[in-house]
């Protein structure tokens, strides 16, 4: 049954805000920021749960939020710690990330997130915010006091993580996003039997309780196992053209907010992998992880013949 009014859902985005500085200018970012900025833009409630410094990226980052109708009342604001900032080096055919250590994101506080957990329908988090003692205490506390759908979009950044993390991040995930390259780095380090992805897949998921994992593969398309055994697949997109200047950032955060949007929409797997795959190619062709016209967005509405609630 597909839920009408998306806006009356609530969605816990738990993590790291930050800009992401490209060789000519700063793009503001973050996966658990762009994702909620996507689900905002397509009609969905997303609340932002995070830490900022009290300087000027900190400032510009909050205007641009509000700018966007976004809710901000969940971000902290840090005193000691600077906004988070990562390095983007662009090459031939991909990028580079120099992500910078012990960033306001790293101190997030658990009571004040608790502050503003309520009841929400799913609750989304990584792992890079999990890199420090403070962030990590304070994601513990959210999902042992909330309820919800757990959804672990990985993102590892080398080297802000390890098996500890991914083995805890797991055993409180009920859905779990992550590419091909990561799959192998999580079967590696989990000291999985070699094997073929899928096979590796469906180890996670009995060993984790796992509903579903869903592995993106770049213009390749995507896959979705669920712990029934169903396998679901996308191929490649008819608009996924070369990225622009080799910029990929975003693209798996874009998929990430679209999926969400269909679990949200009850949209088939097929449909819903179908259009996080088009959504994040198109995310592709632009400068940075997020577009700063709102126009951007009108077009994957109108396809999906879906109007947000307002």
């Amino acid at each position: 049954m597909e839920i009408s009014d998306t806006a009356s859902v609530e969605i816990l985005v738990f993590g790291e805000v930050l800009a992401d500085q490209f060789p000519d200018g700063d793009r503001i970012g973050g996966a658990p920021l762009n994702v909620a900025r996507h689900l905002q833009a397509f009609g969905a409630r997303p609340r932002l749960l995070s830490r900022i410094g009290r300087d000027e990226l900190g400032e510009r980052l909050l205007r641009l939020l509000r700018g966007w109708g976004m809710e901000t009342a969940g971000i902290q604001t840090d005193d000691r710690h600077p906004t988070g900032r990562v390095q983007v080096h662009m090459a031939a055919g991909g990028h580079r990330f120099e992500i910078l250590p012990d960033q306001a994101y790293d101190h997030i506080e658990a009571a004040l997130t608790l502050d503003h957990a309520q009841s929400p329908h799913l609750i989304y988090f990584g792992t890079l915010a999990q890199r420090s003692a403070g962030s990590r205490q304070a994601l513990q506390a959210l999902l042992g006091g909330t309820g919800g759908k757990r959804f672990l979009d990985l993102n590892l950044r080398p080297p802000w993580f390890d098996r500890d993390i991914i083995e805890r991040s797991l055993e409180t995930a009920d859905l779990l996003k992550l590419n091909g390259e990561e799959l192998a780095v999580v079967a590696d380090l989990l000291e999985l039997p070699k094997a073929a992805a899928r096979e590796q897949a469906t180890r996670l998921i009995a060993g984790y309780d796992l509903e579903a994992i869903l592995v993106t593969e770049g213009a390749e398309g995507a896959w979705m196992l669920d712990a029934a055994g169903a396998l679901t697949r996308t191929e490649t997109a008819s608009n996924n053209a070369a990225p622009v200047a080799g910029d990929t950032v975003g693209a798996g955060d874009a998929f990430s907010a679209v999926f969400i949007l269909g679990l949200i929409r009850d949209w088939p797997p097929e449909r819903t992998l179908r259009r996080a795959h088009a959504f994040a190619g198109a995310i592709c062709n632009i400068r940075g992880a997020v577009p700063l016209d709102e126009s951007f967005y009108l077009p994957f509405l109108n396809d999906w013949e879906y109007t947000p609630a307002t």
